[in-house]
């Protein structure tokens, strides 16, 4: 039997917990040849906290972890009784089809690398430059670049609106 993905529901905010409980019974207790790989899909966020910015993680399904596995009674019994999970999504463990595994998968590996700006932006929306030479200036939204995470503002520089490009890290919302 192939192993296949099943979601299972978590206790929220318990994804990372349950995650590596799960890994270390898994090595502890030997089921590697039902359980191959447990997953928590989430992106890259950039945030200013205290002036300072802030790289975190954001899940993609908050309370629900991913599982590739072979479900059998042991194994079934195994991610029921681990500390955290509430237990399959549904009623009985349905795998996720290939498509949508694929999917899933592919979002994970292309946001690997890029940090989405935890705040997103619209033409128009009245800002604060919170870093840079234009600190503590005010200024709208020109335009939007969400592939370089950067802003076009107008800014009022001595009476006269002027562009300025910036990063989503840059500037807050007022």
């Amino acid at each position: 039997m192939t192993h296949q993905w099943y979601v299972i529901q978590v206790m929220s905010g318990w994804e990372q917990k349950v995650k590596d409980t799960l890994e270390k019974r898994i090595q502890k207790e030997g089921f590697s040849d039902l359980i191959s790989q447990v997953l928590i899909p989430a992106e890259n966020v950039s945030e200013i906290k205290s002036g300072k910015k802030k790289i975190s993680r954001r899940k993609f399904f908050p309370g629900y972890i991913l599982v590739q596995m072979d479900v059998t009674d042991r194994s079934w019994y195994f991610i029921t009784e681990t500390n955290g999970i509430i237990g399959f999504a549904g009623e009985k463990p349905v795998p996720l089809l290939d498509h949508e595994v694929e999917s899933i998968l592919n979002q994970i590996e292309g946001k690997k690398e890029k940090v989405k700006p935890k705040v997103s932006f619209e033409k128009g929306d009245n800002i604060k430059v919170t870093d840079g030479p234009f600190v503590n200036f005010n200024g709208t939204v020109d335009e939007i670049n969400p592939d370089r995470g950067k802003l076009k503002v107008m800014v009022l520089i001595f009476g006269r609106p002027t562009p300025v490009e910036l990063e989503y890290w840059q500037v807050e919302k007022v």
